[in-house]
């Protein structure tokens, strides 16, 4: 039995974090999900950006069009969402919404304006019109509210860029609040979400100054204190209350899990947080590394193991996390930023280079 199906039958979702059209028309995703257990997606604007400069599956679909940029990049994307969206709606409906996602983000331009980071998740997912779309939109402090909104408005939400288990239980506390609001209302409080705690770049950020024997051990410490906090979370009586009236628990995902450090295992992330009722969305690299030769331990301790230890092994080397996941949170904004500007300069110059080209 492979590793990812180990995982699987653990309890834990397997997503894929990239999106091609590539991909789709291959039949390479569907062959994921038929043999390596993938049941879901993420996509981010770094990817679309290496996939429209870096091959030819979007020529013909931008070729023409006199769109600004961004309208052009969200046609693009929900074409091939909706696509993954589909492969994937079986799972959805055979999990009564648990799994089966693919997820979509509004710009991070907006991610100060909330009334307009809510406008824009409303905009993408009545464009996509498929029930298992995640919006995301980032867990900052400005964030917070728009995810509370979007989800009192019946919007799936995958909340993005957090860092640690303060800034998850923040996006779990929007979360609650907006299926409260609904059951006020007389709504129906099945609206989904996952909280995405990014882990690989804690041990970037420190790479060089980690204390004796705590090399790349600090991602998967954050990791193993939020995932107490969410297990804590899921038996309080806050929660209960709400598990009462029909709401879906919002899942820790496991994001940024492909190992940036070459000399460390290229499956680090996967088998480190082999965990159920969680998701761990990866790289394509790292899905066919684990596929090949990964190994499953046993599941995360809900007590939180010795995460406390080795945070405090960091703190005792003059590392702070609470200040690191603050510092991660920003310069992650900033890195969305660029991202997403380097998109739209990629899909403009490569709008510009369609026609050059049709016109030669």
């Amino acid at each position: 039995m492979r590793a990812t199906e180990q995982l699987h039958r653990m309890g834990q979702s397997l997503w894929l974090d990239n999106i091609t059209r590539g991909l789709l028309t291959s039949g390479t995703l569907e062959r994921y999900i038929r043999d390596l257990s993938i049941t879901g997606l993420t996509s981010n604007p770094s990817i679309f950006d290496h996939a429209i400069r870096d091959t030819s599956f979007y020529d013909e679909a931008i070729r023409g069009k006199t769109k600004p940029a961004e309208r052009l990049f969200f046609d693009l994307a929900l074409e091939d969402l909706t696509k993954a969206a589909d492969l994937f709606r079986p799972i959805h409906e055979a999990t009564n919404g648990v799994d089966g996602w693919v997820s979509l983000e509004v710009s991070p331009l907006l991610a100060d304006e909330p009334a307009k980071t809510l406008e824009a998740a409303r905009q993408l997912f009545d464009s996509a019109g498929r029930p298992n779309l995640f919006i995301k939109i980032p867990g900052t402090s400005k964030g917070l509210s728009a995810i509370e909104d979007a989800i009192f408005a019946g919007i799936p939400v995958n909340v993005t860029l957090l860092f640690s288990r303060d800034q998850y239980l923040n996006a779990a506390g929007a979360y609650m609040r907006g299926i409260e609001r609904r059951i006020e209302a007389g709504l129906n409080p099945a609206v989904h979400s996952v909280a995405s705690l990014f882990v690989s770049r804690w041990d970037k950020a420190v790479a060089g100054k980690e204390p004796d024997g705590l090399k790349d051990r600090l991602g998967i410490a954050v990791a193993m204190q939020a995932y107490k906090a969410y297990r804590d979370l899921l038996v309080s009586p806050r929660w209960l209350h709400l598990a009462a009236h029909g709401a879906p628990v919002q899942r820790l995902l496991w994001a940024s899990t492909g190992t940036k450090d070459p000399k460390a295992s290229d499956t680090l992330y996967i088998g480190g947080l082999a965990a159920p009722d969680t998701v761990n969305t990866m790289p394509e690299a790292t899905l066919l590394a684990f596929a090949d030769h990964g190994q499953v331990p046993n599941a995360l301790s809900i007590d939180g193991g010795d995460c406390e230890s080795v945070l405090d092994g960091f703190a005792r080397g003059g590392i702070d996390p609470v200040t690191l996941a603050a510092q991660l949170q920003r310069e992650g904004a900033e890195a969305f930023v660029e991202s997403w500007n380097d998109l739209m300069q990629c899909i403009e110059s490569k709008a510009h280079a369609v026609l050059a080209g049709a016109k030669a």
